[in-house]
């Protein structure tokens, strides 16, 4: 499942975004608040928004839900038949997102990006640091829509834009919210071979 992905989002388009859609932004944030990153990794921090009063803010967590226990990382959780009202929901503005295929390392990398715009948000689900850990993220996941079947067997929950305040508010059913993207939402391109 997706374990990486790409932020090459502008701050100043975020902003743009975040005006047109009427949702209210903390004053003092800036670009710092949205670096940009070829590769965001389980256990890298990556800018994840999420509601602050009647703003959505944007911060740094931790990819992957530390583990309990021997088990590694959540960094993806399966969301059919959830209930995730008493949730801490985020999402996570990414430019693209990777899926891998073969058997071989390295393996083919594919890029799977907004079809009809530049930025693109996961829906994710949070939770505080422990001790003097920061704040960690998890992206669920759904059934692969149609154009991310052919690649995986599941796919990460992208919200478009119109959906963000839904899913942070949840004021939207959430089968509507959680669901593979229609056909034709996503492109994919290969930016890797793989070695088998």
């Amino acid at each position: 499942m997706c374990n990486d992905y790409e932020q090459h989002i502008r701050y100043a388009e975020y902003c743009k975004m975040m005006q047109e859609l009427a949702l209210g932004m903390p004053a003092p944030q800036g670009e710092a608040d949205l670096p940009q990153a070829d590769d965001i990794r389980i256990g890298d921090l990556g800018p994840v928004m999420r509601a602050s009063g009647n703003v959505i803010e944007l911060t740094q967590m931790r990819f992957g839900f530390p583990p309990k226990g021997r088990g590694g990382p959540v960094f993806n959780f399966r969301s059919e038949g959830r209930d995730f009202s008493d949730s801490r929901r985020c999402l996570i503005p990414a430019s693209a997102f990777f899926e891998f295929t073969g058997k071989k390392y390295p393996k083919a990398k594919h890029r799977f990006t907004f079809a009809d715009h530049p930025i693109m948000a996961i829906a994710g689900l949070w939770r505080d640091g422990e001790a003097n850990q920061p704040p960690s993220f998890t992206m669920l996941t759904t059934e692969p829509g149609p154009d991310v079947a052919p690649i995986h067997d599941r796919q990460v929950v992208v919200v478009p834009p119109q959906r963000w305040a839904d899913w942070i508010y949840l004021s939207r059913p959430e089968s509507e919210l959680l669901a593979p993207c229609p056909a034709g939402s996503l492109r994919v391109e290969q930016v890797r071979a793989g070695s088998d």
